[in-house]
């Protein structure tokens, strides 16, 4: 399967940290930093989209409490009260095959 360069940017990204939004990911991408979106925000949604649909990305379900706020610097900063209810946005996070995949490209980034 050929996939384009954001939606390979996409799958590592949320490997590497995790479940995450189209919103926020536009904006940090890869652990960029800034408030100003770096990639076009419907640009990431679609692409979050098409991995859905072919199997890689599933919505993510589970509680964000206790976890990562921040994909810049995530050992710094980690939410110490608990949520009730998950951040508006819809969050995304890899299945099976998506962790496989994801980490083969990973794997290919870094060498």
């Amino acid at each position: 399967m050929e996939l384009d360069e954001l939606c390979r940017l996409v799958l590592v990204h949320i490997y590497k940290f995790g479940p995450d939004s189209p919103w926020y990911m536009a904006r940090r991408l890869m652990g960029t930093s800034g408030w100003a979106p770096k990639y076009n925000e419907s640009d990431v949604e679609r692409a979050c989209q098409e991995l859905e649909k072919v199997g890689l990305l599933m919505r993510y379900k589970g509680s964000l409490k206790r976890s990562v706020t921040s994909s810049i610097k995530p050992w710094l900063k980690v939410k110490a009260r608990e949520l009730d209810h998950k951040p508006s946005g819809v969050y995304y996070e890899l299945t099976k095959e998506g962790r496989k995949m994801a980490s083969t490209i990973y794997k290919s980034m870094r060498s």
